[in-house]
């Protein structure tokens, strides 16, 4: 996968994180704002990653304006930018004992992503196997 196009699917509205994390077994939620330095610092980085190892239906990067879907930020009690979480099946999860990363902590966040990558593509490659 990867390629063309944007790979990062830009959170409008609540249902609309609602919708990828019901579709999507995996998900990174990148929390960012865009007056935050730090932010645009790991957006390309970021970017990147979800470029590289998204794959539809089993690993989704998502990225969560604070500022114009602030009710996504007060569910999950963001309150520094940027905050990554990681969902499994709808529900927040730890990824290597961090059920956040805050900051634009490039090593902790790489290593979260490399898991979830590994983990979805096993899913994916297993669902794969059993329609073949």
């Amino acid at each position: 996968m990867g390629g063309s196009g944007e790979s990062v699917q830009h959170i409008t509205s609540p249902s609309d994180f609602d919708s990828l994390l019901s579709s999507t077994r995996y998900v990174v939620a990148d929390f960012y704002a865009d007056w935050c330095g730090p932010c645009r610092m790991i957006a390309p980085f970021y970017s990147q990653m979800a470029s590289n190892l998204s794959i539809p239906g089993f690993l989704a990067f998502a990225k969560v304006n604070v500022d114009s879907v602030g009710a996504l930020a007060a569910r999950y009690g963001v309150s520094a930018m940027p905050t990554f979480m990681f969902f499994k099946d709808g529900k927040q999860v730890a990824v290597n004992g961090n059920r956040i990363i805050q900051g634009a902590d490039k090593v902790s966040l790489e290593q979260a992503v490399a898991k979830m990558a590994r983990l979805a593509r096993e899913k994916a490659d297993a669902a794969a196997n059993e329609t073949a």
